[in-house]
């Protein structure tokens, strides 16, 4: 016997009573439309996934306010197709405001990695390598320097310094795809030489 309260409803329910059944309502009714519609916009489902989530999170904090005088002007003047349309405006104008955010962000921290990879590669030899080097079990040092540099990058990056293959694929700027091939591709090596 419930009936579907409508989203001017379910969002002052939000606003004024901080009632949760009403945000997972209008979660349900509009998070798979916004997902889908931000993956259009950003093909790292992460940022998408953390974008409609904030998004989310400003309507349940109150920090996005959704004005039904506004919306009802647009909807009278002939723009919109009614409340839902409004609402899915609304909370699209604040998802679209947050994936230009968390891209600009992104795009910080990338050129940030490439800086930093471009100098770590530089002719200098890194404590990593000269750790890498002086390891003396079998002739692994001698395997280490015959790997080609782009090899011996990628095993410093997943094994050395921890990261995780997304992670490295960042800091090399490379695919993840490429990094797992080449750490294969160096593990085989080693295991040729060492053989």
């Amino acid at each position: 016997m419930s009936e579907t309260r409508s989203d001017g409803e379910l969002l002052r329910a939000v606003a004024e009573d901080a009632d949760r059944r009403a945000f997972e309502e209008l979660y349900r009714r509009y998070a798979p439309w916004l997902t889908a519609r931000m993956r259009s916009r950003c093909a790292d489902a992460g940022i998408v996934d953390d974008v409609v989530q904030e998004t989310f999170l400003a309507v349940w904090r109150g920090t996005a306010r959704y004005r039904e005088d506004a919306a009802a002007a647009v909807s009278t003047a002939g723009t919109s197709s009614g409340a839902r349309g409004d609402a899915a405006g609304w909370l699209w104008r604040i998802a679209s405001r947050r994936l230009i955010d968390a891209l600009r962000g992104a795009g910080a921290r990338g050129r940030l990695r490439q800086t930093l990879a471009r100098l770590r590669h530089r002719d200098e030899v890194s404590a990593e390598e000269r750790v890498l080097a002086g390891v003396e079990h079998g002739d692994l040092a001698g395997a280490l320097v015959r790997l080609s540099p782009e090899l011996r990058a990628v095993l410093q990056a997943t094994v050395v310094d921890g990261l995780t293959t997304r992670e490295a694929a960042v800091l090399l700027g490379i695919p993840p795809g490429t990094v797992k091939t080449r750490a294969m591709r160096a593990r085989k090596q080693l295991r040729e030489a060492l053989a």
